[in-house]
């Protein structure tokens, strides 16, 4: 199975986004759903399935503990495009969290805030489809820098579209700016990569690009791509 979706994926890595959409979404119809938090990466997505189906089915994972303007920014999207939107929560509040592991979690293990806030909730949000598509690129950290336009996603049993995967930074502003994309204003003041308020700060000059997420820790990532 995973060798097959590697070849597929080696074919379509280099092809355009567009092209990448156009045959994910015939491939799987209504069994494929589009992973938002709503940075840079995914309002470039969402602008670009609009253009390949009538009303993409997106989901996000909503934590408790994002940013305004990461709001501000789902707002915006949805007043533009026509899409299917599904808010998935974590089955504890934080005051429940609270109680259970005390406060603060994420400054303590964030692992495990990561594991109960989105992790498991990632496992909601794919229960029924067939593949997922996301705005993991190459160029964002070392641990992507192999990925593919196609992949299986062992985790979770699917299949994982990137139609970005090859993308610099510069390309996806260019596609957002060029198509007036509502994105998170976050991103004109050092921001990247936008995740949970308390493990996201501002990248500094010649930092990785995901050097603001968790500073202090060596978590890379949440665990929603391993």
């Amino acid at each position: 199975m995973e060798s097959q979706w590697a070849e597929i994926g080696k074919r379509f890595t280099g092809q355009s986004p567009l092209a990448i959409l156009a045959w994910a979404y015939q491939q799987f119809g209504d069994r494929i759903t589009l992973a938002s938090s709503f940075g840079l990466e995914d309002v470039a997505l969402i602008d670009m399935a609009a253009q390949v189906v009538p009303c993409p089915d997106v989901f996000m994972l909503d934590t408790d503990l994002l940013f305004h303007e990461t709001y501000q920014t789902v707002q915006a999207i949805q007043a533009r495009y026509r899409v299917r939107l599904r808010r998935i929560r974590p089955s504890l509040s934080l005051a429940e969290q609270a109680d259970q592991y005390g406060d603060d979690l994420w400054a303590r293990d964030p692992d495990l805030c990561c594991r109960l806030r989105k992790v498991l909730p990632l496992n909601e949000a794919l229960d029924g489809y067939a593949a997922w598509i996301t705005g993991i690129r190459r160029e964002q950290s070392p641990t992507r820098a192999a990925a593919l336009a196609v992949e299986w996603d062992g985790s979770h049993g699917l299949v994982k579209v990137n139609p970005l995967v090859l993308w610099s930074t510069a390309e996806v502003w260019q596609w957002v700016r060029d198509r007036d994309v509502p994105y998170n204003p976050l991103h004109d003041q050092g921001f990247p990569s936008i995740g949970c308020m308390p493990c996201t700060r501002p990248v500094k000059p010649g930092e990785d690009l995901r050097a603001g997420r968790w500073s202090g820790f060596e978590k890379k990532e949440c665990g929603l791509h391993q």
